[in-house]
């Protein structure tokens, strides 16, 4: 099949990429030429594991391209993702969906013959129904399906998550557009992944839905958290205890500083203000985003109370920056609303993460940057560990010790044992541990 991926951001590249591993013939659209002249010439706009090589490969067999020409791609297409952006509005929260829209106006002017319009990017409910409005609007006499996909990609696994899914989501009103994209995704029969019909707006609301009651079992676990600290309980028994039951599953139960990322924060947002708007507020998931938001910055007062009630003059040391292992994407990371917290306090912050430095950086005023996770310790007062990626779980405690000005080890993801931190001298404190 011929497809035109409009967005070349992490969804779409990683979207386009796998389609065209599959055997189809994909573009790859973007406004911003930079990001298309460094994917022609192999440099990846995103850390994602796997994805150069990915990329690589398929340009070499002439499945994949990437373009700033919207109507040659367009043009012939079988089906034609929207995978733009959809951050939140600045003012009500809601998605920004102006994105979503003008790539629909220009769909319209260049489509040649029947095709169907999938949106892939995060939208609120109905927005399928104002895409499908204005490519009529735009061509009253267009021969076109609409559909929406939404993707399901954890970054850091996004490769893996879109070849073998969970499930295939597609939402559509007529038997022709379902027909076309049963054929896109044809070659993941083999792996007996379930496809799930359903219409447009449910397909919409199964994306917000799922994120959601993830963002929810994050933040129950967190609060639970907090509890084992006052009751003497551990939280990590506690998760594992529930995590066993079928009912519930043991994962997005690991007690930390809050979730981030491009998805939870903006989504179970977005799904709060389309619930007020239908006069049906959802208010566990209200509380689930006031809770995270305070618990980034109860974090900072976490680190503040393990050096004994103040930072002010003292050197913090912070491993991880990212809101997740595996990736580079600082957006709405815990490591922001805890720096901002310590530097409030008058801390001086020294901060080293494998991917994200470079992302971080027009982001963090006053921030030293280590090059590595020991040269970061060097003459700390206290260390704290922010984002579990794989280089942290294994230091060498003793060297830390020897090499920092105070051995307070504050670990925000549980990733070492309090008894072993503990047996090298450390002062420790970690999450939901008494």
């Amino acid at each position: 099949m011929r497809i035109a991926m409009i967005g070349s951001g992490y969804v779409g590249l990683v979207s386009g990429a796998c389609l065209a591993d599959f055997g189809h013939e994909v573009v790859c659209i973007d406004k911003d030429p930079d990001k298309i002249a460094a994917l022609n010439e192999g440099r990846m706009p995103i850390y994602e594991p796997g994805l150069d090589a990915l990329v690589a490969e398929n340009v070499r067999q002439k499945r994949l391209a990437f373009s700033t020409d919207l109507k040659p791609a367009v043009a012939g297409a079988q089906a034609v993702f929207i995978a733009v952006g959809t951050p939140s509005r600045r003012g009500d929260g809601f998605a920004d969906l102006s994105y979503v829209y003008a790539a629909a106006r220009e769909i319209a002017e260049a489509l040649t013959g029947y095709a169907v319009v999938v949106t892939k990017s995060t939208v609120p409910v109905g927005t399928g129904d104002e895409v499908e409005r204005i490519l009529r609007e735009a061509r009253p006499d267009l021969d076109v399906g609409v559909a929406s996909n939404p993707e399901f990609l954890r970054e850091g696994a996004a490769i893996g998550d879109f070849k073998r899914p969970d499930r295939i989501v597609i939402g559509a009103e007529d038997a022709r557009a379902a027909a076309v994209m049963q054929e896109v995704y044809r070659p993941l029969y083999l792996n007996q992944a379930p496809i799930l019909f359903t219409g447009r707006r449910t397909a919409e609301l199964t994306k917000y839905a799922a994120n959601a009651f993830l963002a929810t079992k994050i933040t129950f676990i967190n609060e639970i958290a907090d509890l084992c600290e006052q009751v003497g309980a551990n939280v990590q028994e506690v998760a594992r205890g529930i995590g066993l039951d079928n009912r519930i599953g043991a994962k997005f139960l690991h007690a930390g500083p809050g979730y981030g990322g491009s998805c939870f924060p903006k989504d179970t947002l977005a799904l709060v203000k389309t619930a007020q708007d239908y006069c049906t507020p959802v208010r566990i998931v209200e509380t689930v985003v006031a809770v995270n938001d305070q618990r980034k910055r109860a974090m900072a007062r976490k680190v503040i109370a393990a050096c004994g009630g103040s930072v002010r003059g003292k050197r913090v040391a912070l491993l991880g920056l990212t809101f997740k292992p595996n990736t580079d994407d600082m957006r709405d990371a815990p490591s922001l609303s805890i720096i901002a917290g310590l530097q409030d306090a008058g801390a001086r912050i020294v901060a080293y993460d494998p991917e994200g430095m470079e992302q971080a950086r027009p982001l963090l005023q006053g921030v030293d940057y280590a090059e590595d996770a020991y040269a970061c310790a060097e003459g700390a007062d206290a260390l704290v560990i922010v984002t579990e990626w794989n280089a942290f779980r294994a230091l060498d405690l003793a060297r830390l010790k020897a090499m920092m000005a105070a051995p307070v080890l504050v670990d925000l993801r549980n990733v070492y044992a309090s008894a072993d931190a503990e047996q090298h001298g450390f002062a420790y404190a970690g999450i939901g541990v008494a």
